[in-house]
């Protein structure tokens, strides 16, 4: 039986370096906003939608989609922001379970599903266990800093504030990496988190 275990967290708590150590370690991982951009490529069937309901001009020369464009057309209109995900969401729900029905037909157990959103969205309530990374404040901004350093300290802030608190996201977690120190803590902390799930799962 195929486990499905939901990857989320922070802005700059680390997720995406946990989900780049559980692929060396053989464990697959869906990237929901990989299979995102996927659903959206040009020949897909979501961007024919999407042009025809908000039109060409979203189009670039090479005929893929101007998502940077989108996403100022969508940005503080919900009409126009439920609309794309009418389009998007069963694409990517699509897209996402025939990549954990090929990874289980490869003989694979355990399958982790990286998102940033499972928690505000409830997905992870349809997961056989969620997994959250988190770090604390002073690490979050010192890492968003660091990472884009065109970002002001003012605008730092204000990107952590529109997210859900870590405190909620940790509250629905199976289980929590907190990701405070270096990558090697980190590895430890996630080897012992595989650990804990193979005792779970085949214990």
């Amino acid at each position: 039986m195929l486990r499905i275990i939901g990857l989320s967290g922070g802005i700059a708590c680390g997720k995406s370096t946990v989900a780049s150590i559980l692929s060396n370690s053989d464990y697959p991982v869906v990237d929901a906003d990989q299979v995102a951009r996927e659903v959206v490529s040009r020949g897909q069937p979501a961007l024919t939608q999407i042009i025809d309901f908000f039109g060409e001009a979203l189009l670039t020369e090479e005929g893929e989609l101007d998502r940077r464009e989108l996403g100022r057309l969508v940005f503080g209109d919900d009409s126009a922001r439920k609309k794309l995900e009418s389009i998007t969401h069963p694409a990517i729900a699509a897209a996402s379970q025939k990549k954990f029905i090929e990874f289980s037909n490869n003989g694979h157990e355990i399958v982790f599903y990286e998102a940033a959103l499972l928690v505000e969205t409830g997905g992870y309530k349809s997961m056989s266990a969620l997994v959250v990374v988190t770090a604390s404040a002073e690490i979050q901004r010192r890492r968003l800093l660091a990472r884009d350093s065109d970002l002001s300290e003012d605008e730092v802030e204000k990107r952590i504030a529109s997210q859900m608190p870590l405190a909620q996201k940790e509250a629905v977690a199976d289980y929590v990496i907190r990701n405070n120190g270096n990558k090697n803590e980190l590895e430890a902390r996630v080897h012992e988190l595989l650990n804990q799930l193979q005792c779970r799962f085949n214990g």
